[in-house]
């Protein structure tokens, strides 16, 4: 004959560990949700002041795909335990009816004590949550490790037979992150915001979409006497001027005003006496795909301020300066005007005349627009693009919710167009392309 067990255990010393068993599986929670929602930012700030605890989660968070396992393994060994428990005593109270009584009585006390209200918790405050739950979730970790590591290489060997496997947390992934928190801030962080999405987009913005075009360079042909070139160079409001032979494409120097004054200073005043030629610094030429992002540096590292841009065929296009790179991130730095947008003129009735070669993403950053920048760099460029055609004056365009009536044009350019912005509270970006024209 079997011998016979009794392990019924007194109804008060089940609930007693039923409620425990919740009480972990509250603490295993309030635990996941702080370690995934608290701040990166704000906790790597503690740690650099000095904070130990930051410093803990911070290591926690260098592995955290490892302790979130332990965690939830925890979670779910915990509530099935408690679960097994409220079955048997519920069973002995009230036979094969107690199964049902189990499961419903555990469904609300898991989750709303379990899992929503301790949660809930955890995201009102997960910095200080924790913080203080640090030492909590390293014995969890600890503790649960090595079976959480022996479940992740079952799942990862399942997975691979599939054909999937484990990644790491991709560096667009941690981008788009970083975006969506910048898109947080409100309407008073315009400003702040326009700045960040700048720097951001520094790698995906090429010199040739900021450049100064070859039309709008100023420019002094070398072949003139030393004494014109002086004139011209001091006339000039830039203090880099490129110097020309023959054509006003084909650039032989880089005439800085610094070193033509000390020139002349040399040469007690008198201007016919330089050698322009020495004075000149020889021209750096860059590709106009050359990412801002790489420019910047390679500034920094030849302690340059000025390039000139060429195509893939060497021609010229024209020239980007350090300025130009700063302004894309802080915004116009020049001389102040009436209106801070130089091509710009905004019109009482709510609309603006622009001229053609304002550049899209100037105007995207100004007025918080979503007029596209891939097609065209320029104003002038996006109608040309768009039209499909070389549009006659008077001509109005309706694109991605904007209207374009052009204005000027001097042969196959147009000089100026005027703008009208959809009302305010439409999504540009997303708004349905129209590709209607009337003349």
């Amino acid at each position: 004959m079997d011998p016979q067990f009794d392990i019924t255990l007194p109804l008060w010393l089940a609930a007693a560990i039923i409620l425990l068993l919740l009480a972990v599986s509250a603490l295993l929670s309030i635990a996941e949700t702080a370690l995934t929602s608290a701040s990166r930012p704000r906790l790597y700030a503690l740690e650099r002041k000095g904070n130990p605890r930051a410093r803990r989660v911070n290591r926690l968070r260098e592995k955290q795909a490892q302790v979130l396992s332990s965690i939830l393994l925890g979670n779910n060994l915990v509530n099935i335990v408690a679960s097994a428990f409220a079955t048997g005593v519920l069973i002995d109270l009230f036979g094969h009816a107690g199964v049902a009584y189990a499961a419903l009585f555990m469904t609300v006390l898991v989750v709303v004590f379990g899992e929503v209200l301790p949660k809930t918790i955890a995201l009102n405050r997960p910095v200080r949550t924790i913080l203080a739950f640090v030492s909590f979730v390293e014995w969890t970790f600890r503790l649960l490790s090595p079976v959480s590591r022996m479940m992740q290489w079952v799942v990862g060997h399942v997975l691979r037979t599939f054909g999937a496997g484990f990644g790491a947390r991709s560096a667009q992934g941690a981008e788009e992150e970083l975006r969506g928190a910048i898109e947080l801030h409100g309407v008073d962080a315009k400003k702040e915001r326009a700045m960040l999405r700048s720097i951001l987009d520094l790698a995906e913005v090429e010199v040739g979409q900021i450049m100064i075009h070859r039309r709008q360079i100023a420019s002094i042909d070398a072949d003139q006497k030393p004494s014109a070139i002086l004139e011209q160079a001091l006339a000039s409001p830039h203090t880099r001027v490129p110097l020309w032979r023959g054509h006003p494409d084909n650039v032989i120097g880089v005439l800085h005003a610094k070193a033509l004054l000390q020139a002349l200073r040399q040469h007690r005043g008198n201007p016919d006496a330089i050698n322009i030629f020495e004075v000149a610094r020889r021209p750096w030429f860059i590709p106009e795909s050359t990412n801002l992002l790489d420019q910047l540096e390679a500034f920094r590292r030849r302690h340059e301020h000025f390039a000139l841009v060429v195509d893939e065929y060497g021609a010229l296009l024209g020239v980007v300066t350090l300025e130009d790179i700063i302004e894309e991130i802080v915004g116009d730095i020049a001389e102040r005007y009436e209106y801070r947008m130089p091509g710009v003129r905004p019109q009482p009735d709510g609309s603006f005349v622009v001229d053609g070669h304002v550049t899209i993403r100037e105007l995207n950053r100004e007025f918080d627009w979503r007029l596209p920048d891939e097609p065209a760099s320029t104003i002038a460029g996006l109608v040309l693009h768009e039209a499909r055609r070389i549009p006659e004056v008077g001509q109005i365009f309706n694109f991605y919710g904007f209207r374009f009536e052009i204005l000027r044009r001097r042969r196959h350019q147009i000089q100026a167009l005027r703008l009208i912005p959809p009302p305010r509270g439409e999504v540009e970006g997303g708004a349905a392309r129209q590709a209607d024209a009337a003349s």
